[in-house]
């Protein structure tokens, strides 16, 4: 039987390359494919996600109706099929934040219907700041409105529905292609943490450094068709996309970005995943000019990617995938959250009182979170992190550093949790190490300091089994 299941391979393998021989003669804007790559089977789907109703903007903390739209929001699907017949999918996204209660629905009902396990998919999430509310996002940080919770509700439901349709088409779409990586580079993300917003357009007019551990890499990953068509471009880049915090919907400057790169190459479907961008902002900010010119930057940034020899990605897939229970520091008590029914800070006011009814109600506090990690590894070329919530550009930095070239490392993915910090900005403090975990409803203040070990010997069992060594 393994005999024969591996002639089998064998076989369909020869088959692929005979297509792409076939249809060679093709250039794409991109590059040709060569007589030496091997084809994957790869599909893409998206669906629009702008809202049709009065569904606030998410973040900022405040009641955020919408005014109207700057360009549609996106939800996006690429799904690739190795010579093995193994699949995996990613979502990529113009949400602020997809919450556990909402990617949970998505994934049960892939594996149900289309029979794709959980490893196997991964939900990103841009992180836009001109995007909807969705379910218990960030749940607190809006005054409480009966109409705008059934609005929410509704809409979650139906994004539900089209994430699992869009998946369903990408799958119906797969065809053979070639996959290949290559890098680029922007330079407008910040390290929000070292340098005061308001001093940095002096900074930059003087030529001044500006301080603290950034991420300018654009990782790339293009799909091109045996006749040379590029399907989809994938590009990655450390930053919030938090340029414009105004009431009207887009998709900030990865959405500027999307659009420029889909108008240089008709045909394509251009697709954004942020990094590691926690504590990376882009300033200066608060322009739609501003948000424009970053857009560009990034998409010449992927410009520049591609037109540097790019490497071809064997068509092979393995996955693994495990949620680790991160410690917090403590758990909230009853005592404390009445101290802060009156507070001052309507947000915390909020969120003690939603806790407290949680007591009432004989629930008992969990004290730890289940956060998700992914480790993908396609070919001998590449390997994909896949990390929950806000992880700030250290994590990126770190594994990038201990795997090599062709490592991805992939925050806001999943759930939409908290900040993630890094053992240094965990001791370090301030507004994504310190105690504002009760933003994001968790009951508590603050992690515990262990997490970045927690997440770290995660990611790297997860490699090992993929087959991902650590660089001595």
């Amino acid at each position: 039987m393994y005999m024969h299941r591996r002639l089998v391979r064998n076989y369909r393998r020869l088959w692929l390359n005979i297509v792409a021989l076939l249809m060679l003669a093709v250039i794409g804007p991109v590059g040709a494919v060569e007589a030496t790559d091997e084809l994957w089977k790869a599909g893409v789907a998206k669906a629009v996600i702008t809202p049709e109703t009065a569904v606030w903007l998410a973040g900022y903390g405040s009641k955020r109706p919408p005014d109207g739209k700057l360009h549609d929001l996106w939800m996006k699907a690429l799904a690739f099929e190795d010579v093995n017949g193994v699949r995996a999918v990613l979502i990529t996204s113009d949400f602020q934040g997809v919450p556990k209660m909402m990617s949970d629905q998505v994934f049960e009902r892939l594996n149900a219907e289309l029979g794709i396990e959980r490893r196997n998919v991964m939900f990103t999430f841009s992180h836009n700041h001109c995007g909807p509310r969705l379910g218990d996002d960030l749940v607190d940080y809006y005054p409480v409105e009966q109409e705008q919770e059934i609005l929410v509700a509704k809409y979650t439901a139906l994004m539900v529905e089209k994430c699992v349709d869009m998946v369903g088409s990408a799958i119906a779409n797969l065809k053979p292609a070639v996959l290949r990586q290559g890098m680029g580079k922007a330079t407008f993300a910040v390290n929000r943490r070292n340098n005061p917003e308001s001093s940095v357009p002096a900074m930059i007019a003087k030529g001044l450094p500006l301080k603290g551990p950034v991420d300018h890499s654009v990782p790339i990953l293009t799909v091109t068709r045996p006749d040379g068509q590029v399907a989809a471009i994938l590009f990655g880049y450390a930053c919030h996309p938090t340029t414009l915090s105004f009431f009207t919907w887009n998709g900030d400057y990865p959405g500027f970005a999307q659009l420029e790169i889909e108008a240089k190459h008709p045909g394509t479907m251009a697709m954004f995943v942020n990094t590691c961008g926690g504590d990376q902002n882009p300033l200066p900010r608060r322009t739609v000019e501003l948000c424009k010119r970053y857009g560009h930057m990034l998409a010449e940034g992927v410009e520049e990617g591609l037109g540097q020899p790019m490497q071809s990605v064997t068509p092979t897939l393995k996955t693994s995938f495990e949620v680790v229970d991160l410690p917090y520091l403590s758990v909230v008590s009853r005592s404390e959250l009445s101290s802060l029914l009156s507070d001052s800070n309507a947000i915390r006011a909020r969120w003690a009182a939603r806790m407290l009814s949680k007591l009432d109600r004989g629930e008992q506090f969990s004290a730890t979170y289940p956060y998700p990690i992914h480790a993908w590894r396609l070919g001998r070329e590449m390997l994909v992190i896949g990390m929950g919530a806000e992880t700030v550009v250290d994590y990126a930095l770190r594994f990038k550093r201990e795997f090599g070239p062709g490592t991805w490392v992939c925050g806001y993915a999943d759930d939409m949790i908290a900040y993630i910090p890094s053992r240094r900005v965990w001791e370090e403090g301030g507004y994504e190490g310190g105690s504002s975990l009760y933003e994001y409803g968790r009951p508590t203040f603050r992690w515990s300091g262990e997490i970045e070990d927690k997440i770290s010997g995660t990611v790297h069992r997860l490699a090992e089994q993929v087959g991902a060594s650590r660089k001595p």
